[in-house]
């Protein structure tokens, strides 16, 4: 069975590590779906990111949002959901802190705890 293609949308200035958990989940053997480490590089990317994150959203199966305590209001997770829209490419958020109880990010649909079943579930 093909995995399936996720972008992962995160708050590049305060969750940088929770992509790094995500892709490291990506990597079980029974892991349902890929990560592909397509985020931009830099906090203030070339004037051309949104083109690139679109085309990057596109070729994605799913989005997944990684949510910390700030990605509601994170601008470039916002531009991006509003990508996955217009695409009609499903979209997830995941509480991406134990014991944390986030804004939902507006838009992007329920908010889920981070656990293996529900990735497997939500990704597969």
């Amino acid at each position: 069975m093909e995995k399936k293609r996720i972008f992962v949308s995160f708050d590049f200035d305060n969750d940088k590590k929770l992509k790094e958990f995500i892709i490291g989940q990506s990597r079980n053997p029974d892991s349902p779906f890929s990560v592909e480490d397509w985020s931009m590089k830099e906090a203030a990317p070339e004037k051309n990111w949104e083109v690139e994150a679109e085309n990057r959203i596109k070729r994605s199966h799913k989005v997944l949002v990684m949510v910390g305590p700030y990605t509601h209001r994170a601008s470039g997770v916002l531009k991006e959901v509003a990508m996955a829209r217009k695409h009609n490419i499903p979209i997830f958020q995941v509480i991406g802190y134990r014991d944390s109880s986030p804004t939902p990010v507006p838009n992007a649909g329920r908010l889920y705890r981070w656990n293996w079943e529900n990735l497997k579930n939500l990704l597969g």
